[in-house]
């Protein structure tokens, strides 16, 4: 028996914390896994969806060797092949297709199932596809309505105050997000603010667990949030709380912005948000008189019509009060942007043809059925379980049953959409590969060294298209770079803030913060927007034909009333991150869905008593795009009105086949064409048992 070894990487999962963590390998076998103490930021806690993952990456139903489709598609039925039959087969496919109808036939659809820079949505296989002249992938799916307004606001799509500083914040608001499941690391720094004093309001429609651990929750309506913004910010004008100095100094527009904050009093916001009046004016106050607050916006409040908006509006009052200056000050929404790695080299978009198209990942099923110049004719899905995950789920499974459509699934497990599939393709997992990773919640960059080899047959989506590329007799060189190589060309920088990140000392370290200050205050004297200033006026959003100046948006669906959509539907339906799952991940581990429980549909006890439902009971939730079945819970976590269910179940895995996107409307919101998951009205019934 040899000795044990450690070997340091990170998570490559959808969550802002990137965890690092170390492998202990014994023997070749992966026998521990541990969060990485030295870590500044994660300091050695994982979450409970990824301490069990070399379980995870043992499962009996991994997908181990390629298969082929024998049965019809959604039967889910396949034969092992070796990789050479799969990859002539892909290779043949994708040579008659672009013959036939041209490269832009060809999508290659992935989601966020790996953030990594090599292996994952922030650049694998862009190059081949640029080669190619596939069809653009647009990832629409999560956070790109918010990215697109704080671009707008400050100049950049992703960048925000540091993190790490909320512990010297004394006023901080999380905004739309439920921190102790989906962003659990920034809770010391919040707890630490409160020892010192620092007041903490949680705004979301739904009681959370950490709405519950909050000084003070407030429980707005649905896609209201840029409206109770504006109307704070309405109390901190009327007390003459605005800080002038750095207004002048570090904005453009104030007088504009100024007149629009008039146009929404507490009482106009009391009855668009159904907050009491007094409650905006006592949180008003508190954020008038309170130096530094800081506030933290993640991506679930933007999935509505007037989502990017709400983010630019949120992201403006620092900009008001003048918290950009002050360690601990400010708002968050990304941090990736302060990564400035050569993405030019990565992604290699010279290659691509001029002209070439851009597909929407949320608007799957619309693509599949109604585009057609030229119609897709191969999908090729990895990093993404879109039956599970992608708006209107019934539509999105029409597309893919296309007998026409040649389908490819790269994933580690036999999911609804793999079920569609006419070739499965096994991936290897975190542990068995080389990536370099950035984070959206803080500002460390990370090697993930491969810790063990792959069971089976499993390879790494880099080596999948490599392989594919000379299948396809592609010969551009740089698509056969290696994994180190890549990462090397993007960490080739001349940007400050990668100073002396280099390869080599991500993997004797394992991860490194970026070359800022400590504290980083990163506008404290100017901002990366084309004026050097916060835009409270937008030219670059009125040349779009966008108001350029922040508003109410309202959600197209969520926060109506009185109107015959709300009487019909007069729930409007939220789907927050289950504290289990991570996306449609993890929904498959047994062990999870057991802490996690069945599907529920949450109602305040006076909408459950409405329609004579009690806890336990099983309904029905429906409009008119589909429905699904859910166990009823009653409870004051959501205000009348709404109803809130849990994303990330497996449709297959469920009573009725169907899961909550079965309701979402393939829509876009108000920026970049992101997603609508929380503008939903619905109406609950019991189930009629068969």
């Amino acid at each position: 028996m040899g000795a044990d070894r450690e070997v340091v990487g990170a998570c490559p999962l959808d969550c802002p914390d990137t965890c690092s963590w170390v492998v202990t390998v014994r023997d070749g076998e992966a026998i521990a896994l541990r969060g990485d103490r030295s870590h500044p930021y994660t300091r050695g806690a994982l979450c409970a969806k990824v301490t069990g993952l070399l379980e995870y990456r043992r499962s009996p139903d991994r997908l181990l060797h390629p298969q082929r489709r024998v049965g019809a598609k959604g039967e889910g039925r396949f034969a092992r092949i070796t990789w050479d039959e799969a990859l002539d087969e892909i290779a043949a496919c994708f040579q008659d297709v672009i013959a036939r109808h041209g490269p832009q036939a060809i999508w290659p659809y992935y989601g966020s199932g790996g953030m990594g820079m090599i292996q994952g949505v922030a650049g694998c296989g862009r190059r081949l596809w640029n080669v190619l002249g596939a069809s653009q992938h647009a990832m629409t799916i999560c956070t790109i309505a918010g990215g697109y307004c704080t671009g707008y606001t400050l100049g950049d799509n992703r960048v925000g105050m540091d993190p790490e500083t909320f512990g010297s914040s004394k006023l901080i608001v999380l905004w739309g997000t439920n921190t102790l499941t989906t962003n659990h690391h920034l809770w010391k720094y919040v707890e630490a603010a409160r020892r010192d004093g620092a007041y903490l309001v949680a705004i979301d429609p739904i009681r959370t667990r950490t709405a519950e651990r909050a000084d003070e929750h407030v429980a707005l309506i649905p896609g209201t949030d840029a409206a109770l913004a504006l109307g704070l910010l309405h109390v901190v004008v009327s007390l003459g709380r605005e800080d002038r100095e750095f207004i002048d100094a570090h904005t453009t527009g104030w007088e504009t912005f100024r007149q629009r904050i008039l146009e929404y009093p507490p009482e106009r916001v009391s009855a668009i948000t159904g907050i009491p009046r007094e409650r905006i004016v006592a949180l008003g106050r508190r954020l008038a008189q309170t130096r530094p607050t800081g506030i933290r916006v993640t991506m679930g409040m933007q999935r509505h019509a007037g989502g990017g908006m709400a983010v630019r509006t949120i992201t403006c009052i620092p900009g008001v009060t003048g918290d950009w200056r002050y360690p601990g000050g400010g708002a968050v929404y990304d941090t990736r942007g302060f990564f400035r790695g050569n993405w030019k080299a990565l992604w290699r978009d010279d290659l691509r043809p001029p002209g070439t198209r851009t597909l929407s990942m949320t608007r799957l099923g619309e693509s599949l059925l109604e585009v057609d110049d030229p119609r897709v004719m191969a999908l090729l899905v990895y990093s993404s379980n879109p039956v599970a995950s992608a708006p209107d789920q019934n539509k999105v499974r029409r597309g893919l049953a296309r007998p026409d459509l040649f389908t490819i699934v790269v994933d580690h497990f036999q999911t609804d959409t793999a079920d569609y599939a006419d070739l499965l393709l096994p991936a290897t997992m975190q542990p068995e590969h080389a990536d370099l990773l950035y984070a959206y919640g803080h500002i460390y960059v990370a090697w993930n060294e491969p810790a063990v080899a792959p069971p089976g047959e499993c390879l790494p989506n880099t080596e999948i298209f490599r392989r594919l590329a000379h299948r396809l007799g592609v010969t551009e060189p740089c698509v056969y770079d290696s994994d180190e190589a890549m990462a090397r060309q993007v960490l080739d920088s001349d940007a400050p803030a990668m100073a002396g990140i280099t390869l080599e000392r991500l993997q004797r370290e394992g991860w490194a913060r970026l070359s800022v200050p400590d504290p980083f205050v990163p506008f404290a004297d100017g901002f990366p927007s084309p004026s050097g200033k916060l835009e409270f006026v937008s030219p670059r959003m009125a040349e779009l034909g966008l108001d350029p100046v922040p508003t109410y948006t309202p959600p197209y669906e969520a926060a109506q009333q009185d109107t015959e959509l709300a009487a019909r539907y007069p729930l409007a339906l939220i789907a927050p991150a289950s504290h289990y799952f991570l996306n449609s991940m993890f929904s498959n581990v047994p062990a999870l869905e057991q802490r996690q429980g069945p599907p529920t549909v949450v109602l305040h006890p006076d909408d459950a008593a409405a329609r004579g439902l009690r806890a336990g009971d099983l309904a029905r939730i429906y409009n008119d795009r589909g429905e699904f079945s859910a166990t009823v819970s009653v409870s004051d976590r959501v205000r009348p009105g709404v109803a809130a269910g849990a994303k990330g179940f497996w449709p297959k895995r469920v009573p009725g086949g169907a899961s909550i996107n079965a309701t979402v409307a393939e829509r876009d919101s108000d920026m970049g064409g992101g997603a609508v998951f929380h503008d939903n009205r619905v109406e609950v019934v019991r189930a009629i048992s068969t």
